[in-house]
């Protein structure tokens, strides 16, 4: 997850088990790679940007029924650090976008749905428990 005030960065992924859904950006861990390192990696192969204060929010474990795939996948939260929104990847991306912590766009990627059941208010668990949205910008 990568924020900005109180908006979430979102692309509308191109691929077959996607669902041409919006997701994060995200991708596998190399070899010997922290997972902060991949994130801050694939978000800026991905989507041009800079990340900032990378930390782990948390895992989903995502069945993928007519793809016959099976994946955990590791979420972190972050921040826009800098640079300028660009599709990296326009044969797996048709666009990034910013959208509203609470106003997210359908259809979401599976192991996105997946983690709103456990963490359904975004922004507290950004900011910790007892924290209402848009009391830290």
């Amino acid at each position: 997850m990568v924020w900005n005030g109180d908006r979430l960065l979102l692309g509308k992924r191109i691929s077959a088990h996607s669902e041409n859904s919006w997701q994060f950006p995200g991708g596998h861990l190399e070899f010997g790679e922290t997972v902060e390192a991949c994130a801050g990696r694939e978000v800026e192969e991905e989507a041009g940007i800079k990340i900032r204060n990378i930390k782990p929010a948390g895992f989903t474990n995502d069945v993928f029924i007519d793809a016959d795939k099976h994946y955990v996948t590791l979420f972190v939260s972050s921040e826009y650090g800098s640079g300028e929104l660009t599709v990296m990847e326009p044969d797996k991306c048709e666009q990034w976008q910013w959208f509203q912590w609470n106003r997210l766009p359908e259809p979401l990627f599976l192991p996105i749905r997946n983690f709103l059941k456990q963490h359904p208010d975004l922004y507290a668990l950004r900011y910790g428990p007892g924290i209402q949205a848009g009391a830290h910008r």
